[in-house]
């Protein structure tokens, strides 16, 4: 069970990576604009998130912190695909997206990493 779970986290890291290293080509290629890539890292990042919410089999400590880290995680992933979607939206209608929001995806990209990563 623990090696399915390596697993899962593995997929969850290669779909953070996909959304955040898209979204770097973007910034320091001059462009600025979301790709369908970011779309697909998100989607990724967020089965996978889903799926490692579930007990695993895992011997962790019952409590209220579990729940918190991911329900933040949940809204933070939330919040940057409501981004992604204005934003490519706005493409659609041939306008550019607005620097803070550009900029702001990828702050909660690696925000979300960061909570991941620190918070046990």
């Amino acid at each position: 069970m623990q090696t399915l779970r390596e697993i899962v986290v593995f997929i969850h890291l290669i779909g953070f990576a996909t959304l955040f290293g898209a979204w770097l080509a973007q910034a320091f290629g001059g462009k600025r604009q979301f790709t369908q890539l970011m779309n697909v890292g998100l989607a990724i990042a967020g089965v996978a998130g889903l799926a490692l919410a579930a007990p695993w089999g895992i011997d962790w400590t019952p409590g209220m912190s579990f729940y918190i880290k991911i329900t933040v995680k949940l809204v933070v992933l939330i919040v940057i695909g409501a981004l992604l979607g204005m934003g490519m939206g706005r493409q659609k209608r041939g306008e550019a997206v607005p620097a803070g929001m550009f900029w702001a995806v990828g702050i909660l990209a690696l925000l979300n990493a960061g909570l991941g990563f620190f918070w046990h």
